[in-house]
């Protein structure tokens, strides 16, 4: 009876939350892009620089002049925030994880060495 080699699927579920938290970040933009276009009269590249630097919480320097504008500007901070902030954990989030663990492990080995080392000075000299 042969062993069958386990394959790996090239969409394994970590890239498809990374590549689906991305499709949603630039879905958002799109979506964002077009209705500002529309309804605040921008060009694209007004309308693009408008919603990306309200979905990296930088606040543009201009506003939408209608109160239609401004509000759809305000419901964009808080998905377009959200989905920037979601596709970074997804994309980053388990890379930092390992960090984090590298990091813990080296303080608790350097905490096992030093403990050691102040376990032979402590200990009483034998004659």
């Amino acid at each position: 009876m042969a062993l069958q080699k386990a394959v790996n699927h090239p969409l394994s579920p970590f890239r498809r939350q990374t590549l689906f938290s991305i499709l949603i970040v630039i879905l958002v933009l799109a979506i964002g892009t077009e209705v500002l276009h529309e309804i605040g009269g921008w060009s694209y590249v007004d309308s693009f620089y408008f919603v990306s630097f309200v979905a990296t919480t930088q606040g543009p320097k201009f506003a939408p002049k209608t109160d239609v504008g401004k509000i759809f500007a305000s419901i964009m901070a808080f998905v377009s925030a959200g989905a920037v902030i979601s596709a970074l954990v997804f994309v980053f989030g388990p890379l930092l994880g390992t960090l984090v663990k590298v990091g813990f492990d080296f303080v608790e080995k350097e905490e096992r060495k030093l403990k050691g080392r102040l376990g032979r000075e402590e200990a009483p000299a034998e004659s």
